[in-house]
């Protein structure tokens, strides 16, 4: 048995998850705050409330 036969197919994907939870809860953040700019006539045009994206 050769020495690639055991090694791990997928050594990096714990980092690999773990960067795109991080990505995913920066963009959900930086969404937030652009939507917490916005007026109240401003999210209506688009179809949302403040209680839709809270």
């Amino acid at each position: 048995m050769g020495f690639y036969e055991n090694r791990a197919k997928r050594p990096f994907i714990g980092w690999v998850l773990l960067y795109r939870a991080v990505q995913q809860w920066y963009l959900r953040k930086r969404t937030q705050r652009i939507l917490d700019k916005m007026s109240d006539e401003q999210l209506k045009d688009i179809g949302l409330t403040r209680n839709d994206y809270r």
